[in-house]
């Protein structure tokens, strides 16, 4: 008989949690923080820099978002199963931070920006209360694929720019550099009280660009920025045709090597973000050598 070695199951890199909103803290008239945590917290391991999850919100009407269970990797298949009308609503959100705490539970902060006619996410986090119910579909490894933002090893500085939906991914990619490293940031924000103090080892030169202040958009400003010499890397994230002019302007016009500028369309203005994740995929697939 020959002998046979049993193999370990593979281990999902991202499956369901159901988390305990455990604080919340508004952080300026368009941001709100909410930390999350509790027993179904064990097992979360984000990458940092501009990990992101889905939150899987509650349909209009009902109190609960219906997800099901187990997390294999058919969990989409099931979701698609449920009836329309009852599935969980996903929207992908950064991670801002994750910490562990001495008692070794596991806390989560996501910051949601607040405006007019806000989306589900928006709804569910202004009526967010401690004790709240939120299920997520998040990472049980540090380097998964969600995580983009890599500078290579011979990076010589990192240029950064974001609006308010991709702050907390800024943000956190700030705190991850390494000390010294040059980065030039410009952040779009609402209002003056948007800004936030950030943390970086880096040699960072941030610049907030307010848009109730009158501030020239990203795009803009770096289009009159002067720029370090050496070899970048980029990383651009937010309202789509912002991204995608921004893109176009350091590979087209500054010569950035197209590999070395990550991108990434957060949200595009009157599209809701099933029907933006569908155009990218379908653009993504066009784009392919045939």
């Amino acid at each position: 008989m020959t002998p046979t070695t049993a193999t370990a199951p593979e281990v999902a890199r991202f499956r369901p949690f159901e988390l305990i909103v455990l604080r919340t803290r508004r952080l300026g008239p368009s941001i709100l923080r909410i930390t999350l945590g509790g027993p179904g917290a064990d097992g979360f391991s984000g990458g940092g820099r501009d990990q992101s999850l889905s939150v899987l919100l509650p349909r209009p009407a009902r109190s609960e978002a219906a997800v099901p269970a187990g997390g294999d990797g058919a969990w989409h298949e099931k979701w698609r199963a449920l009836p329309a009308d009852e599935r969980a609503v996903p929207r992908s959100y950064a991670v801002r931070a994750q910490r562990l705490r001495a008692d070794g539970s596991t806390e989560v902060d996501l910051d949601f920006v607040l405006h007019d006619a806000g989306g589900p996410g928006c709804r569910w986090a202004l009526a967010a209360a401690p004790g709240d119910r939120l299920a997520v579909l998040g990472p049980t490894e540090a380097d998964n694929t969600a995580v983009r933002f890599r500078p290579p090893a011979d990076t010589d500085w990192v240029l950064i720019r974001a609006d308010e939906t991709a702050l907390p991914a800024a943000a956190a990619a700030l705190e991850w550099l390494p000390a010294g490293l040059p980065a030039r940031v410009w952040l779009e924000v609402p209002c003056t009280e948007d800004r936030q103090a950030l943390n970086t080892a880096a040699k960072a030169r941030i610049s907030w660009l307010v848009r109730n202040e009158g501030a020239v958009c990203g795009v803009e400003a770096v289009r009159a920025a002067e720029l370090p010499g050496g070899t970048p890397y980029a990383w651009i994230a937010g309202e789509a045709s912002g991204v995608r002019a921004l893109r176009h302007h350091l590979v087209h016009e500054r010569g950035f090597d197209r590999e070395r500028v990550m991108s990434a369309a957060y949200w595009r203005r009157g599209l809701p973000e099933e029907q933006l994740r569908r155009s990218e995929a379908e653009a993504e697939a066009e784009a392919e050598p045939r």
